[in-house]
């Protein structure tokens, strides 16, 4: 029971450390590797230099799991784990879904997947590192959601 609790609160968690991390690092010292993100229009590569922020998250997962195996700590293998998952939902909602790296999704009338993509969309309008909003990926600010119900 621990293990599973420790899951699905470091998956939680995770998207306020995305957040963080976002906000702090990428639209801050780090610029330089996100702001391809954010200035690239034509996608000619699928890879952009933003794409090495996942070694950090992998980084986290991977200590966890060798903390785990040397302490035999559930609640290691639970933060590994809680960390790869947020790690998948995020490849999945934000490379597939929102940026469209692999042409899926293209059409959704899910109000949270659609206050999603519009939340991103005001992230991204801001092609320099300051003045940004909308840092988060899953936890999505009210308005954003509010106006998928106006009609």
């Amino acid at each position: 029971m621990i293990l599973f609790f420790t899951i699905l609160i470091t998956t939680v968690l995770m998207e306020g450390v995305a957040w963080g991390m976002h906000k702090y690092l990428m639209h801050g010292f780090f610029w330089n590797l996100h702001e391809d993100h954010h200035l690239r229009t034509n996608h000619d590569s699928f890879f952009e230099r933003n794409d090495t922020f996942f070694i950090f998250f992998s980084i986290l997962s991977i200590a966890a799991f060798l903390i785990w195996k040397f302490t035999d700590s559930s609640i290691f293998l639970g933060i590994g784990i809680g960390i790869c998952i947020y790690g998948f939902i995020y490849f999945v909602i934000h490379d597939l879904f929102i940026h469209q790296r692999i042409k899926i999704w293209r059409n959704t009338q899910n109000p949270y997947l659609k206050a999603i993509r519009r939340a991103h969309k005001m992230h991204h309008k801001h092609l320099g590192k300051e003045e940004g909003e909308c840092f988060g990926m899953l936890w999505v600010p009210f308005k954003y959601y509010q106006a998928e119900f106006k009609g």
